[in-house]
Order: C-alpha cells, then sequence, then structure tokens
C-alpha cells in the first residue's frame, strides 16, 4: 500500500515526504540536535542562520509529522500536477518564508513591547536569570515579564505548517467547489473549509491562544504567501476545477 501511494505521488511531493519522514526518524534517535536545527527568534542567542532551512523539515510530534505530512499528500499532489514540480517547489518555500517572516516579526514586537521598559541593567539581570534560571529562586516581580518573555524568545519553532497552509491556500483557489470531508464524515468545499481554517488561525493568534503551542501567526503568512503566489500566477487562466 505505501510504496503503491508513493509510486503514484509526484516526484517533488514524495521527495518531500521523505525528507520530512527522515528528519523526524533521525532527531527522535539523536534529540540532541533538536535545538540546533529548531528556529529561534532573531533576537534570541540561540539563532544560527542554518535554522531557517532546517526548521521546516522538523516536527515535534507524531501526530504533527502525520497531519503536515497527510496534507502534503492530498494537496501538494494535485498542485504539483497542475503546476509541475519546479513552480511546486517555489510555493511550498515561498510559503514557508512567508510563515516564518510573519511569526518571526510578530514574536519581535511581543518581545520588544516587554523588553522596551527595562533598562540596560535590568535587561542584564533577566538575561542572567534566565541562563541560570532555577524555578525555586525568588526574583523580582518587576522582572517576571520580562524573565517570561525571555524564556519564550529561546523556545525554537518547527514544523512544516506554514509551507502547508501554502499549499491549501492554493488549493482552496485552483480548486474552490473540491469537497473536503470534515472529520472523514461531513462534505464541505474547499472554499468554505479552508478559508474558515485561516480564519480561526486569525483568531488564536490575535487571541494570544494559551493552551497550545501553535505558531497560528506563521500559518496566516504561509496560506497569504502561497495564495498569493497562486492567484498571480493563475490569473490569467480562467479555467477552475
Amino acid at each position: 500500500m505505501i510504496s503503491n501511494l508513493l509510486r503514484n505521488l509526484p516526484d517533488v511531493t514524495k521527495n518531500l515526504l521523505i525528507i520530512n519522514i527522515l528528519m523526524f526518524a533521525g532527531i527522535y534517535f539523536l534529540p540532541q540536535f533538536s535545538g540546533m536545527l529548531a528556529l529561534h527568534n532573531i533576537g534570541s542567542e540561540l539563532f544560527k542562520p542554518h535554522q531557517l532551512l532546517t526548521h521546516i523539515f522538523m516536527h515535534g510530534s507524531l501526530p504533527h509529522l502525520f497531519f503536515n505530512m497527510f496534507a502534503l499528500v492530498m494537496f501538494g499532489g494535485q498542485l504539483e500536477k497542475v503546476w509541475g514540480g519546479k513552480k511546486f517547489l517555489i510555493i511550498y518555500f515561498a510559503s514557508a518564508a512567508g510563515a516564518l517572516l510573519l511569526q518571526l516579526g510578530i514574536n519581535y514586537y511581543n518581545y520588544a513591547s516587554v523588553m522596551n521598559q527595562y533598562s540596560i541593567q535590568d535587561l542584564s539581570e533577566i538575561k542572567d536569570i534566565v541562563t541560570n534560571i532555577s524555578y525555586s529562586a525568588k526574583y523580582p516581580s518587576v522582572l517576571i515579564s520580562g524573565i517570561e518573555a525571555e524564556l519564550v524568545n529561546n523556545v525554537g519553532m518547527v514544523g512544516a505548517s506554514g509551507a502547508i497552509m501554502g499549499l491549501l491556500a492554493g488549493f482552496g483557489y485552483l480548486f474552490p467547489n473540491t469537497e473536503l470531508y470534515l472529520y472523514m464524515l461531513f462534505p464541505v468545499k474547499a472554499k468554505i473549509f479552508i478559508p474558515i481554517l485561516i480564519l480561526l488561525d486569525l483568531y488564536l493568534g490575535v487571541r494570544n491562544f494559551e493552551f497550545d503551542n501553535v505558531a497560528h501567526f506563521a500559518h496566516l503568512g504561509g496560506a497569504i504567501a502561497g495564495f498569493l503566489l497562486v492567484y498571480f500566477w493563475n490569473k490569467k487562466r480562467d479555467n477552475f476545477y
């Protein structure tokens, strides 16, 4: 079954699927490299330029990997058949770039908004506390917000979700009347389901939803980049599927 699936997939989609699975397996057996390859915020001391690429092929859990790869196969394969491998790869990485730019921009804004209230001495103390963190210690209450912001700033971002959202947005534009089955039971047209998914990410991102660890603005950035690219490539064509 798996061999038949791989045989029927277009080349670029198939290779992206394999790379993501191999990367997940590699990090599973060598977790010490996870922090080195995950994307950290530009202001973090943990940021390295190679993370701009490597984080796209990493996933935080097996469900995270499964749902992203399921979407890659279902929607990416169709887009590659329409545009060909070269254009499909451009859509994929342009969406990933849009995702990281928007999320990093939001993260920097949130971080700077908190840190601007502190003096240079306070900032030095905050970084020292975070470097030598001890949860049993008592810190000046005025520094708590800065400590929390610094800790969040050092958290790595992983996943192909931004690129996948770009594929979904492009798919929704090209195949608006295709029925997607919600929970495998309820048919919903792509032109309805995908915008709702994007608006949900916007709502959760703006509300700063605290009960998940999802980079909602990365999803939005990927969707915007993917949609715009497919729209401008396709605007001279009038055939919808």
